[in-house]
């Protein structure tokens, strides 16, 4: 029996099994004809109709039929709906002949063959008998193999519905691979009790249940698990080599039902994420509803998660502005296919193309505007400042200007924290923007709003993606430097924010959002590995590369002159800082872009500075700028002492005097 299951049965095998099966049908179907009592008839070899010339006509036919359509070629054990349409296909043209054959002998002869009921239920015998024959041995097959193939032991967190949803998956999904041996709840009403026959264990015995049964993997479906009770999990797994899985959320489920192959690994993005925020959604509602809405830089990971969550507000039109072509192809489409959204437009164009941007101001009429669009990569920008001060400052100075002069009732802009107290190139960029659309918002009737946070989880150019991309080469992971710590965030949580403080905002201020706690760089690299399984030291390496150009240790949200007042959502502040003149402000970007035409990297350089006094270059080229800068000041602190110090001698001569 095992050799049959285990290996192909040879053809001829499973031909002389059909033809039996064959020769068994048309037997039954005569017993079954007349009541188990065949008449003599049937038996007396003179007559046409004997038993003795129709059973062996009856296999001849089938012997050719199936030899023809080759139905015993096929494995057996892995018969599904086409050889079984097969079979029945080729039993039903062999009943056929045989009926043809009763009209030709009834013509001649005035006698059939083969009475036509017979037929009827041999042909009904046949088929289902050959086609049970298959199924059977493909069931025996499957519980053979799942017999001999070792289950592995599952744990569910969560005594809950989604416990209960995750149980059936796997049962219906996967049961021949997964045995669930315990539910993990903290609930003191599920304690010392069974879920559907499985024991319910309260947490503080994981650690033993992992040691004692042999466990694979835990699956996380514990509703409403907060972050610290999901690290806690995670990390004694991770301490006893046990792969972590996790459900995904319920509006992903495929029709309401959750399928196995939806159950995912534990990602860094899953131990990173904050408690869902509250947003005011009427508020916000109220801001966007029935206005034609711009965002720039849509294709990007900030600007189209902008746009997907505010589909949900009915705004009138949202015009999605970008010149990445393939991306905003993609947002298209899952637009249109996955939100069924039709409001929109699609408008490929450069920001800092100020008669094209005009052109879309004038037929498109946004009534706000959400600008994200910027570059925002630190080492490229430290190596090019001129594209840098021509998208993120001359190309929002194009779009706040062409706000204003249109009438865009609110212009909200998404900063950085490499804003504050900048190292680089593109923070101070995004600094000089800032600076422009606050000093604008003073003589305008738009509302100009600046929302500035950290590193965005999962954004382009973030390092999250960049290190599952080594871990998946192999490695090595390469972090810049071992005390590096950055603030983090989601997308989502992001982009809600930025509508929050849109709808809250009154034009000038700069919100800052609640980032959380700073994560060591290199600690999040080592949790990524083992996540992934693999071993630090053995399975891949960790390297320290050095700071890039323009890089910092600490991001900081503030710097050392602002502080912060409260607003009435408790993760979004209000950065109190110097208020500037416009008419200055003005005069300064325009002998930037004077400096600019010049294509003087250094000079372009040293005007910002001018502009962002606490623009600190580190670990760059420009560093040489501040030392200069540094020398004059101290020349001219020299030099006024002096001055002070003849002023005063002279003054004690005509005292003298």
């Amino acid at each position: 029996m095992n050799t049959f299951l285990r290996e192909n049965a040879p053809r001829w095998v499973i031909l002389s099994i059909d033809l039996l099966i064959g020769l068994i049908s048309i037997i039954s179907a005569y017993l079954l004809r007349f009541n188990f009592d065949i008449p003599d008839e049937y038996f007396n070899i003179e007559k046409i109709n004997s038993l003795y010339y129709v059973i062996p006509f009856f296999v001849f036919i089938r012997f050719i039929s199936f030899f023809v359509s080759k139905t015993y070629a096929g494995i057996v054990r892995f018969t599904n709906t086409k050889d079984a349409t097969r079979i029945f296909i080729v039993l039903l043209i062999g009943s056929i002949v045989f009926l043809s054959a009763d009209v030709i002998t009834f013509i001649y002869l005035k006698s059939f063959i083969v009475p036509i009921s017979i037929i009827g239920i041999d042909f009904l015998a046949n088929t289902i008998i050959m086609i049970a024959f298959r199924i059977i041995v493909k069931f025996l097959y499957l519980e053979y193999i799942s017999y001999n193939k070792q289950k592995a032991n599952v744990i569910i967190y969560g005594a809950n519905e989604n416990g209960i949803t995750t149980q059936k998956t796997l049962n219906r999904d996967a049961g021949k691979k997964y045995n669930v041996v315990a539910f993990i709840d903290d609930s003191l009403k599920t304690k010392g009790k069974k879920l559907n026959g499985i024991n319910i264990y309260q947490k503080d015995k994981l650690d033993s249940l992992l040691h004692t049964n042999n466990i694979s993997m835990i699956i996380l479906a514990k509703k409403g698990c907060d972050t610290k009770e999901r690290e806690d999990i995670i990390e004694i797994c991770l301490n006893n080599k046990i792969k972590v899985l996790t459900l995904p959320d319920i509006d992903e489920w495929i029709n309401g039902e959750l399928s196995f192959n939806q159950i995912r690994n534990v990602n860094i993005e899953d131990l990173l994420e904050r408690p869902p925020i509250k947003l005011d959604e009427q508020q916000i509602r109220n801001e966007t509803f029935n206005k034609t809405i711009l965002v720039s830089g849509a294709a990007g990971s900030i600007g189209s998660e902008i746009v997907r969550q505010l589909t949900r507000y009915n705004p009138r039109k949202i015009i999605v502005l970008d010149q990445a072509e393939s991306p905003l192809y993609d947002l298209e489409l899952e637009l249109r296919e996955k939100f069924n959204y039709q409001n929109f437009r699609i408008i490929i164009a450069d920001i800092s193309n100020k008669k094209r941007m005009e052109q879309i101001f004038v037929k498109s009429k946004p009534c706000i505007v959400y600008h994200a669009a910027a570059y925002k990569h630190v080492p490229m920008m430290e190596k090019h400042p001129s594209e840098s001060i021509k998208t993120n400052v001359m190309g929002t100075k194009i779009m706040a200007d062409l706000s204003v002069k249109y009438k865009v009732s609110k212009f909200i802009m998404v900063s950085t924290d490499k804003a504050v107290n900048p190292t680089n190139v593109m923070g101070a960029s995004k600094r000089i923007a800032e600076i422009y659309i606050q000093s604008l918002n003073s003589i305008s009737k738009t509302n100009f709003i600046t929302t500035r946070f950290g590193n965005v989880l999962g954004s382009n150019g973030s390092v999250i993606p960049r290190f599952r991309n080594q871990i998946e080469k192999g490695g090595p992971v390469t972090v810049t430097h071992p005390k590096v710590t950055r603030y983090f965030m989601t997308i989502p949580e992001a982009c809600q924010l930025v509508l929050e403080a849109s709808a809250l905002g009154k034009g000038g201020e700069i919100f800052i959002f609640d980032m959380g706690k700073s994560v060591k760089i290199v600690d999040l690299a080592k949790k990524m590995i083992r996540l992934s399984g693999l071993e630090l030291g053995k399975d891949i390496h960790l390297i320290y590369t050095g700071l890039r150009p323009g890089e910092k240790l600490y991001e900081e949200l503030l710097n050392s002159k602002e502080n912060t007042l409260p607003t009435h959502h408790s993760q979004i502040m209000i950065a109190k800082v110097r208020t500037y003149n416009f008419e200055m402000v003005d005069k300064s970007i325009k002998n930037l872009v004077i400096t600019l035409n010049k294509d003087d990297n250094y000079a372009l350089v040293k005007v910002m500075k001018e502009i962002v006094p606490e623009f600190k270059s580190h670990n760059s080229i420009y560093e040489r700028i501040d030392r200069e800068i540094e020398a004059l000041n101290q020349s001219k602190s020299v030099l006024i002492e002096t001055n002070i110090k003849k002023i005063n001698k002279q003054k004690e001569k005509m005292e003298i005097v």
